[in-house]
């Protein structure tokens, strides 16, 4: 399988032979699984102080005196005495059934089936129809896998890697992502992210490039280094699959990214 080099000015350059990666077999119920357990690894353990709602001296008035059973805070002659207390389901009583921090949600999943996870989204970037039915917009002229010059790495400046993504014909996709803004409210609002951009292309990048330090300066635009690269990057919410614009450096390091079907094919070769 081949794809198109193109330069900075839109232009192409010169053909590559793409890596072995790109042959693995389109598997959205194994991407979907992968995605799960690699998204879980990020979550933060929360419980709740095993004492609260109960730190107060109640107890039951037993029967015959026309209320219920509940246990009550003891004393007289201030507000809360005889308040339902120190069970659940009463004003400033204990939760029924709390987070526990001892809970395990780290979810495990087989070396072997997250590495033909990894691969088969890896794959499916060359997949136009399910880019384009994932909602991004790109022109008929646009030819999927995108690869581009290693010239892009030494980007230094938002404006110019705007350029360079329209001159690809990508200016229709970072409009719509610069338009979606979902206002958020509650907890997310309190700590500073009130709004929630949509998602446009991810760019893939060798190591040491300048270019990362851009990311997230256009809406919608990811820049990751080819060893950082996650299945979460690639399929964000689990839906195949995301605009992705791959380097020269970026196609060489895929080399190394196989799947155990990729071994066998190798062995078989020999």
């Amino acid at each position: 399988m081949k794809a198109k080099v193109i330069g900075l000015d839109g232009t192409e350059s010169a053909e590559i032979e793409l890596p072995a990666v790109f042959d693995t077999p389109y598997r959205p119920e194994v991407i979907h699984k992968v995605y799960v357990n690699v998204l879980s690894h990020s979550y933060q353990r929360q419980g709740r102080y095993p004492a609260a709602g109960e730190m107060v001296s109640a107890e039951s008035r037993n029967t015959g005196l026309g209320i219920a059973r509940l246990a009550r805070a003891r004393g007289e002659g201030f507000p809360r005495a005889g308040q339902a207390a120190g069970v659940a389901g009463v004003r400033h009583g204990r939760v029924a059934h709390p987070p526990e921090s001892w809970k395990i949600i780290y979810k495990k999943i087989n070396h072997k089936e997250k590495q033909l996870g990894l691969c088969s989204a890896i794959a499916v970037t060359a997949k136009k129809e399910l880019v384009q039915r994932r909602g991004h917009k790109i022109g008929n002229e646009v030819k999927l896998p995108l690869v581009i010059s290693n010239e892009i790495e030494s980007i230094a400046k938002t404006k110019d890697l705007k350029n360079v993504l329209v001159r690809l014909g990508l200016g229709e996709d970072i409009a719509r992502a610069s338009l979606v803004r979902k206002a958020r409210s509650g907890t997310p609002r309190r700590r500073g992210r009130s709004t929630r951009s949509g998602t446009s292309a991810l760019i893939i990048v060798g190591d040491d490039s300048k270019v990362v330090a851009l990311s997230r300066s256009i809406p919608g635009i990811d820049i990751k280094h080819a060893r950082n690269i996650s299945i979460v990057d690639l399929v964000p919410g689990s839906k195949p699959i995301r605009l992705t614009i791959f380097s020269q450096r970026a196609i060489e390091y895929m080399k190394s990214v196989q799947a155990p079907m990729h071994k066998l094919l190798e062995v078989i070769r020999k």
